[in-house]
C-alpha cells in the first residue's frame, strides 16, 4: 500500500486499538499541515488539570474573560510541551498562523492570548501545550502499519463542530462516526491482502 503524496492537513487521526504509546492511545488528533517535510497536529482528546485561568496566570496576561477561565488546557502531543498552541476558528490576522482552512488556524504568537483574555479574540478555541510531530514518512508509515485511521469532515460546520462544541470525553466517538461504522469493530491486527 503506498499513501505518497497523500495530504492529511485538515484531517482527524483516530488511534486504531493497537496503539499503546502512552501519549496517543485513544486519542483524536487533528492535522493541520502535512507535507512532505513530515506532518505536525494536535491531539484534542486530552484535556489537563490546568485551566486558561492558570495558564494565563502563568504567563502574566489578566484573564478578563472569566466565560472560558475554568476551560482545560489541552496535551496537545509531547513535542515542545512548553509551548502553546491554539487552534481556533476564524482565521483572523495573527502575527504566526498556520491557516488550515478558511475557518479554522493553528496560531502560537502572544497576540491572539492577549486578544483572548479580553474578549476580542477567537470565540471558538482550543488551547494546547504541545504538539505531535512526524518526519518525513513516518504518519504515513504508522498508517500502513494500522496506527490510525484518518478521516476527514464532511464540511467545515461538521469539522468545527467536532473540534469546538464536542465535548473532549465524546470527541473520539464523533470522529469515529465520520468512518459511518461501529468502533467496536475495529481489529487491532493489520491485514494486507
Amino acid at each position: 500500500m503506498s499513501l505518497d503524496n497523500i495530504n492529511l492537513t485538515g484531517h482527524f487521526l483516530i488511534a486504531m486499538p493497537n496503539l499503546a504509546d502512552p501519549y496517543f492511545a485513544k486519542s483524536v488528533t487533528f492535522i493541520c499541515t502535512h507535507s512532505e517535510e513530515g506532518a505536525m497536529g494536535i491531539v484534542i482528546n486530552r484535556p489537563t488539570d490546568m485551566t486558561y485561568e492558570t495558564l494565563f496566570d502563568k504567563i502574566n496576561i489578566k484573564l478578563e474573560d472569566t466565560a472560558i477561565s475554568n476551560n482545560p488546557v489541552l496535551f496537545g502531543g509531547p513535542v515542545q510541551p512548553e509551548r502553546g498552541f491554539v487552534l481556533h476558528e476564524p482565521c483572523g490576522d495573527w502575527d504566526s498562523s498556520i491557516i488550515i482552512n478558511d475557518q479554522t488556524s493553528l496560531t502560537t504568537s502572544k497576540d491572539i492570548l492577549e486578544a483572548v483574555a479580553v474578549g476580542t479574540g477567537p470565540k471558538k478555541l482550543l488551547f494546547s501545550l504541545g504538539y505531535a510531530g512526524w518526519t518525513p514518512n513516518q504518519l504515513e508509515q504508522e498508517i500502513v502499519q494500522n496506527s490510525w485511521l484518518s478521516v476527514q469532515a464532511k464540511d467545515i460546520s461538521t469539522l468545527n463542530k467536532i473540534l469546538f462544541d464536542t465535548p473532549h470525553e465524546e470527541q473520539f466517538n464523533a470522529a469515529m462516526s465520520l468512518l459511518g461504522f461501529d468502533p467496536a469493530m475495529l481489529s487491532d491486527v493489520a491485514g494486507h491482502a
